[in-house]
């Protein structure tokens, strides 16, 4: 099992979007990791680390979009200030803002890269990440969080990091969300009541997670101390440096800018169509 960045290249190139500020739109991070996986699956090209950072967001699963009051829940989420969207691939809903790092690990899907390899290359290199600390980070699913799953990750049984995965035209995006700063228990509040509203006491087609807020935490609150995204991005670079990577910063090509603006139309399209039918529901 490759659970080493240094198994797959020497040689990664860096992504940095963290800095990009409040008009971010989250829609363009799903534009620029199928823009990567593509162009890494298909042409060969340098395995990436891709970091950012969304404000004022609630990125809602297909399903989340389906529930009997949604537009209730919907307009609870704005008048608690967030923006909805609809990811394009499974989970469920999760808080995004200024507190929360989002990593991508995108790489050409190579024969015999499980999904469980994914889970555990992404696993490894936070556990690296935070070796100074000395606690334990566990991977297992967090009952009571929001978007449970097998690879959340934890300390003492509570939940700061969330693990998904996006495979396409020959690219794997290994996603994860850190929750560095802030309250983890006030970000699973807001998706607490988001399906309080959304639910409403009726039937759903799926079973959505009953979140009990004190199951999560940042991880400044969990290693005691003032942690920035900054802060954690220059540890998570020193990691990847120590492992024998090599990081190039490198801006999008004019290809990959125009497989770009065509991806995102496409996801605006989806999401807008996504919440259309939230709209009909009013």
């Amino acid at each position: 099992m490759m659970n080493s960045l240094f198994d797959i290249s020497k040689n990664w190139r860096l992504l940095d979007h963290t800095t990009f500020g409040p008009d971010f739109d989250a829609l363009q991070s799903f534009a620029y990791d199928d823009t990567l996986c593509t162009f890494i699956g298909q042409q060969n090209q340098l395995p990436t680390l891709r970091a950012w950072v969304h404000h004022h967001t609630i990125v809602l699963g297909i399903q989340d979009s389906r529930l009997p009051c949604i537009d209730e829940g919907c307009d609870y989420l704005e008048s608690a200030g967030y923006r909805a969207i609809v990811r394009n691939s499974g989970g469920l809903a999760v808080v995004l803002d200024d507190g929360v790092l989002n990593l991508s690990l995108i790489l050409k899907e190579e024969k015999g890269f499980s999904i469980d390899s994914g889970y555990e290359l992404m696993y490894s290199l936070i556990q690296k990440t935070f070796t100074e600390y000395q606690v334990e980070i566990d991977a297992y699913e967090i009952v009571g969080s929001y978007c449970p799953g097998s690879f959340d990750l934890s300390i003492n049984g509570k939940k700061f990091a969330g693990i998904s995965q996006r495979r396409i035209r020959g690219g794997v995006a290994v996603q994860i969300y850190l929750c560095v700063s802030g309250s983890g228990s006030e970000r699973a509040k807001v998706i607490q009541h988001f399906y309080e509203k959304a639910v409403n006491g009726k039937e759903t087609k799926f079973t959505y997670p009953v979140v009990r807020p004190e199951t999560m935490a940042s991880l400044s609150e969990l290693l005691n101390e003032e942690l920035t995204i900054a802060s954690v991005m220059t540890k998570l670079l020193q990691t990847m440096l120590k492992e024998g990577v090599t990081l190039t910063p490198e801006p999008f090509s004019a290809e990959e800018q125009s497989l770009f603006n065509d991806n995102y139309e496409r996801v605006l399209a989806r999401n807008e169509k996504a919440l259309a039918k939230i709209e009909k529901k009013h």
